[in-house]
């Protein structure tokens, strides 16, 4: 199936966000400095920014009800803000103060000061806030901060957020192969925080980076008119300490706390800080791909049934299967997880084939999506999401993964960058709705993703066969049966009921996706390719774009087995010369 969505015409949030690119662009090249270098300073001036609007409106609120309360106005108590989830800020450490400082001042210095008072009163920041302000010349800095005194105090939490993920993307772009450490689509998350519908409970991201996971998260919850801040316990670990600090600034912009541990040695392959074996509700995640040069040795320990690594360590010196058994272990027993992967992961061989073969065996894998490429603004190959379910076990879909073609459905962005759209996105997330039984769902997408669902799923009978039954069953003779809510998600979290919707039912459609069976999957070597399984529409053919994917993915499978191969050729010399005694 083929779905490109126009390119959306620039409106006025787009020209605020362009207007203030422009103007860290021009920071970049007057000051000289790498993208690395200067991010972190502009991201902290537009979180300050944002923290006084929030903190400036409750100041009012608090000064009129100070009038007629005894204990008179409490403006100048940080606690008081605290208790609003409003961050204090004292009069140095307030936008409009250094907005005011003349350029003969010290103005470096004194938006470092800032920064130090903003952690000194609020101690969840501590360490947080960049105080590099001293390498840029007043000019500068009064030049940025008049530009970003331009974003109205007017815009909402969300626009604000939107702001900052911008600029994330923006310097993701920036910095080239390593920003996609630590940027991750908006798109892209906003798809796996659709499917593993997080409405409340504990969520762990082992490769944080800067916090969109659970931005994303805490967006979807606040959409289905409930409280993030009361809804979801967020744990995050990151390697790297700056791009863990970046993460907790991205937390505090949104309102949000978390318990993020960065930097020092803390490495997900050998540690686990939040003790995560069977915690979590939801495991959302991007992971470095293709890892190699892991201490196998010193997961030894961490092998076997109810441990980090249930199903064994994979031979060859990749860490895909690392993550993707961290994730697993990871889930209490309904848990949900969602991630992105190398797609070589879904066709490798030999003790990797054995690992998925032990994971799909263990009837957690729910849906898996083939992603197209250019998804990404550093990487242009493709890539696959996977999404992880423990209650299915349970569940009449138990023996059935369902899989997605998305390559062909996206918005083109420029001439190499690509995303979908929300009426995209709340299209494929309604596909895996009525796979599992769910009501549709368009809180995201609207009216739009609603008549593609009509389109595609309503249009013709369902050519189901009798030996290939519906994963819930026969659910075409009861289109209203729904599943009970596992642990983690309550009741009424199916999906918000919409009027019109309840005779759509899953069918499979060529091109786009397939529900495939543990014997099907079985018989095409445990693959989770969904490639494999979806086909092409009737009267398509394979294009040169897929033709293109298929030979990328062939030769990352090609790098994959001769690294295999050269590292069993150093065993078995290795062997021989022990033999031989040489």
């Amino acid at each position: 199936m083929q779905w490109i969505a126009p390119a959306e015409k620039d409106d006025g949030a787009a020209s605020l966000e362009k207007s203030l690119w422009d103007a860290a662009d021009q920071f970049r090249a007057n000051s000289g400095l790498k993208a690395q270098e200067y991010s972190g300073p502009i991201l902290g001036l537009i979180f300050l920014r944002f923290a006084e609007a929030r903190f400036a409106a409750l100041r009012q609120r608090l000064q009129a009800a100070g009038a007629t309360s005894r204990r008179g106005p409490r403006v100048d108590e940080p606690a008081a803000y605290h208790a609003e989830g409003v961050l204090y800020l004292a009069p140095e450490a307030r936008f409009e103060h250094l907005l005011t400082l003349p350029e003969a001042a010290d103005v470096g210095g004194q938006v470092n000061a800032a920064m130090r008072a903003v952690e000194r009163d609020n101690p969840q920041l501590a360490g947080v806030l960049p105080r590099s302000y001293n390498l840029f010349t007043a000019t500068l800095l009064k030049a940025l901060l008049k530009k970003i005194s331009e974003i109205p105090v007017t815009l909402d939490f969300d626009a604000f957020g939107r702001i900052y993920e911008y600029f994330l993307g923006k310097f993701a772009m920036s910095e080239g192969q390593g920003g996609g450490e630590f940027y991750t689509p908006a798109s892209i998350v906003q798809l796996l925080v659709q499917v593993i519908e997080p409405y409340h409970g504990r969520i762990l991201d082992p490769a944080c980076g800067s916090g969109g996971m659970f931005v994303q998260s805490a967006r979807f919850v606040a959409e289905h008119q409930r409280n993030p801040a009361a809804e979801l316990a967020l744990y995050g670990i990151e390697k790297t300490d700056e791009t863990g600090r970046l993460c907790r600034l991205n937390l505090a912009v949104h309102g949000l706390e978390g318990d993020i541990r960065h930097g020092g040695n803390v490495n997900s392959y050998y540690d686990d800080p939040h003790d995560a074996v069977g915690a979590f509700d939801f495991v959302l995640a991007n992971p470095p791909f293709n890892v190699n040069a892991v201490d196998k040795e010193r997961l030894a320990d961490q092998v076997g049934p109810g441990r980090r690594f249930p199903f064994g360590l994979p031979r060859p010196d990749n860490a895909n299967y690392l993550w993707i058994q961290l994730f697993y272990s990871s889930l209490y027993s309904h848990g949900r997880a969602g991630f992105v992967m190398a797609n070589s992961a879904s066709d490798a061989r030999a003790s990797e084939q054995e690992l998925r073969q032990k994971l799909i065996q263990a009837r957690t894998v729910d849906v898996m999506f083939a992603v197209g490429p250019n998804m990404f603004y550093t990487v242009t190959l493709p890539c696959t999401l996977w999404f992880l379910d423990r209650g299915k076990a349970g569940t009449p879909r138990a023996d059935t993964v369902l899989f997605i073609d998305a390559r062909h459905i996206y918005r083109q962005i420029d001439r190499a960058h690509r995303d979908w759209t929300p009426a995209q996105i709340g299209f494929l997330a309604n596909i895996v709705r009525l796979y599992r039984g769910e009501q549709p769902d368009f809180t995201l997408g609207g009216e739009e993703a609603k008549a593609k669902l009509f389109e595609v799923f309503a249009a013709q009978p369902s050519t189901r066969s009798d030996d290939h039954p519906s994963p819930r069953g026969r659910r075409e003779e009861n289109p209203n049966l729904t599943l009970p809510s596992p642990p983690g998600r309550g009741a009424g979290d199916e999906g918000a009921q919409h009027e019109g919707t309840r005779n759509i039912t899953y069918r499979d459609i060529p091109g786009l996706c397939k529900v495939a069976t543990l014997a099907e999957i079985e018989a095409q070597g445990w693959s989770l390719n969904p490639g494999r399984y979806v086909g092409v529409a009737p009267g398509e053919e394979v294009s040169d774009e897929d033709f293109r994917e298929q030979l990328q993915a062939l030769n990352e499978e090609l790098e994959t087995l001769n690294a295999q191969a050269r590292a069993l050729e150093q065993t078995i010399a290795g062997n021989v010369a022990g033999i031989l005694g040489v």
